[in-house]
């Protein structure tokens, strides 16, 4: 069958593009490849559950400026549907002389940003989060929990009323652009479409080689393991209680989440995944493992980044550690206080010099755009990346061959 639009991926970003397709084109046929048996099996579904506000990004970067329109969309949206979220806020708490600076820069950062923060003295902390401690804090009131598969399925449920077709079990096998069209050769026979959008997370660098582009990018599954804090803990916070991250690293460190179940989990850490879907402990793929072998960028990311890898993994490899990372800002926590939770993988974009891509990363051509690097806050960002990229792919609909 013959589509207008064709999106590769069911995560929370190809949905969001394919709710901004159908809103500025009514009636048009949408179909969207998912290769699972299910939404929000991948990325969208294992996630900490945090709108951001946008706090970390450097001014005047699409990171930046896509998380504080998300924001305010992402509480709109779950407003105008009935979804749950709550307005807890998130506190950054500095423990150590050096990330007393950092933590002065993020607030100069907040102010350029738009955000509004509050700085806090370690009696501040106390007054806000009896149980946590620090020399200096940084309460931003605007971040809030969620779940977010409940958004997914909203957005599912939003796109077939629309009118799209969403199937399920059906991964790209080829991908090829021929005189007006795209055909996407599937594990379920072919699909043409005028525009395909590709939003394919973990799987995205394969995809956009199965379309014959040629690109100078790999990714590396990095793994995000998590913890949920005993019940007698589900009050300890009542913010988001997060370290100040390193500006060299692209994760934000082990941190507190309340849960919208009530809940509150802590992590995730960010150790290399030994398999791009593998999210059981210990799990390795020799296909994953191989392909990043050969990659350049593999291994000087890991030269770059040796020193806090080997943290992240024994961290990961030892319980009291993770507790001991937790416990600098939090120290009434104990180890029976961890109880393990399903771990998260993100898909991170490396160049071939071994950089990682820190920000949104499109490549168009033709009548395709791959969404090649999406990284948090892709999930707070989704309704405006998603009308971001309907802009291009309409734009570019019209554009001379």
């Amino acid at each position: 069958m013959r589509y207008e639009f064709c999106i590769i991926g069911g995560g929370i970003v190809g949905l969001a593009t394919a709710h901004a397709l159908l809103r500025a084109r009514p009636g048009a046929s949408l179909v969207v490849l998912e290769k699972e048996a299910a939404l929000g099996l991948h990325q969208t579904g294992r996630n900490s559950g945090v709108i951001h506000s946008g706090i970390y990004y450097a001014p005047g970067s699409l990171k930046a400026l896509l998380c504080a329109e998300g924001m305010l969309r992402t509480k709109q949206y779950c407003r105008s549907h009935g979804i749950a979220f709550e307005e807890r806020g998130k506190l950054i708490v500095a423990t150590s002389p050096l990330e007393v600076e950092r933590l002065a820069k993020l607030e100069a950062r907040a102010s350029i940003n738009g955000i509004a923060a509050e700085a806090l003295s370690p009696a501040d902390i106390a007054m806000h989060e009896p149980g946590i401690v620090g020399l200096r804090g940084l309460l931003v009131p605007s971040a809030a929990i969620v779940d977010y598969k409940q958004v997914l399925e909203a957005l599912a449920q939003d796109i077939r009323q629309a009118g799209a077709e969403i199937r399920f079990g059906v991964a790209p096998a080829r991908i090829r652009e021929e005189a007006g069209r795209v055909t996407i050769d599937t594990s379920d026979g072919s699909v043409q479409a005028g525009q395909l959008v590709a939003c394919a997370g973990l799987q995205s660098d394969r995809v956009a080689r199965l379309a014959g582009l040629d690109i100078d990018f790999a990714i590396v599954p990095f793994r995000g393991e998590y913890y949920r804090l005993a019940p007698r803990r589900d009050n300890l916070v009542r913010a988001m209680i997060y370290p100040v991250p390193d500006p060299g690293l692209p994760f934000l460190g082990i941190h507190l989440t309340p849960m919208i179940d009530g809940g509150i989990s802590v992590g995730p850490n960010a150790v290399l995944g030994l398999a791009r879907e593998g999210y059981a402990k210990g799990q390795f793929s020799v296909a994953d493992m191989a392909e990043m072998a050969r990659f350049p960028g593999f291994w000087r990311t890991l030269g770059h980044n040796l020193g806090s890898g080997l943290q992240e993994m024994a961290n990961s490899l030892l319980r009291r550690r993770y507790l001991a990372a937790c416990r600098k800002y939090c120290p009434g926590l104990e180890i029976e206080d961890l109880t393990p939770m399903p771990a998260g993988i993100r898909a991170q974009a490396v160049k071939r010099d071994g950089t990682m891509v820190q920000d949104f990363l499109f490549i168009e051509a033709g009548r395709m755009l791959h969404v090649c690097n999406a990284p948090s806050p892709a999930a707070t960002s989704a309704l405006p990346i998603g009308e971001r990229i309907a802009k291009r792919v309409l734009s570019a609909e019209h554009a001379p061959a």
